[in-house]
């Protein structure tokens, strides 16, 4: 979070899935502003598939460029999308984040992750009468953990659908690896042909292989760049398995929208004090 009017003017609570929503979700997250003003986001290509419940001032969110007026966006879901989103607001927000796994949104989404794909889509839109039902009873419940209670009961009742055990294979194989698993072993070894693969992986997911693979790798290169040490960026970009440090900042550029050093001292102004966990 950049450009705060002040200290402590938002509050940030998060809950960790329950044993129901385990591999369905990564989390849930309550954001409330309390102070007016021009606040500013930043997020990373990430591979989460947001579900998100405003009961206050929407944001302004666009995918790869700042955002402007006409990119006012209320209670939605978004697929996934490989590049940096920017997001901003007057002050006045409030909301439910749900995170969603890429094979978790499947199970609750279905095909329509493909839909969301790249693209911010109205809750009435993707979920019908049910989702405005969910955001009404949102807004008329007090407190965190009960709309995470009241949330976490909408997902778990609705998550019915099924990934294919082979694309659920090849995403955690891809996992496992950090996005180094080659595409075309992963095939081989289901028995399928790389462009089966390919096809299936998007339909199910809403992005094909590559693209996730890249995702993975990066982040994979921002967790190393957290840890204190003084291999520097050119051995984060080996041991992440980019070709050299020129790779590995080109990717940064395309997937943070900023190089790697900028990355480096925008998420070194963030204060964890902001930010407090409630148990599931």
């Amino acid at each position: 979070m950049s450009d705060l009017t002040a200290p402590f003017t938002f509050e940030l609570v998060r809950r960790a899935p329950s044993q129901r929503t385990a591999g369905l979700i990564s989390g849930m997250s309550g954001y409330r502003e309390m102070a007016r003003g021009r606040f500013s986001l930043r997020e990373t290509a990430s591979l989460v598939v947001p579900l998100i419940i405003s009961f206050g001032t929407p944001f302004l969110i666009a995918l790869g460029r700042e955002p402007d007026a006409a990119d006012r966006q209320p209670s939605f879901a978004a697929g996934l999308y490989a590049g940096p989103v920017l997001i901003e607001s007057d002050g006045g927000a409030e909301c439910v984040q749900v995170d969603f796994t890429p094979l978790g949104a499947y199970r609750f989404f279905g095909g329509a992750v493909v839909d969301l794909t790249a693209r911010m889509i109205d809750i009435s839109d993707v979920l019908g009468h049910e989702g405005r039902r969910l955001r009404e009873r949102l807004g008329a419940t007090r407190g965190w953990q009960n709309r995470f209670d009241l949330v976490e009961d909408f997902i778990a009742d609705r998550a019915n659908h099924v990934p294919s055990p082979e694309i659920a294979f090849a995403y955690r194989r891809l996992a496992l690896t950090s996005g180094s698993a080659r595409i075309t072993a992963l095939a081989k070894e289901i028995g399928w042909s790389r462009k089966h693969l390919v096809n299936r992986f998007r339909s199910e997911l809403g992005l094909a292989p590559k693209p996730v693979a890249r995702i993975m790798r990066f982040h994979r290169a921002c967790q190393l760049a957290h840890t204190v040490d003084a291999r520097g960026w050119a051995g984060i970009a080996a041991e992440s398995g980019y070709s050299d440090q020129a790779h590995l900042a080109r990717e940064f550029s395309l997937l943070a929208g900023e190089p790697p050093t900028a990355w480096a001292r925008r998420l070194a102004l963030t204060d964890s004090r902001l930010v407090r966990s409630l148990d599931a």
